[in-house]
């Protein structure tokens, strides 16, 4: 998408927004932006780490199973000697 927005296009946008704007407005517009990027990012970082350790607690809770139900240690042998 931003690829068909060639230099021109770009000084175009920065006109524009000069013109809405004005030229005091725009760093606080900069900087909301920035700080909206950052959250986001914050945001999904959280999510994704409390994923991963729901999933590493899920994974810890099912070892213990798997270890009880297959015996660490073999059943002596009960036969008699021949």
């Amino acid at each position: 998408m931003l690829s068909s927005i060639g230099p021109t296009g770009f000084i175009l946008l920065a006109v524009i927004a000069l013109l809405l704007f004005g030229p005091n407005k725009l760093p606080e517009l900069g900087r909301a932006v920035g700080r909206t990027f950052r959250e986001f990012k914050e945001g999904a970082r959280d999510i994704i780490s409390d994923d991963d350790s729901s999933n590493r607690k899920e994974q810890e809770k099912a070892k213990p199973l798997a270890a009880e139900s297959t015996p660490a240690d073999k059943p002596a042998d009960k036969r008699l000697p021949e």
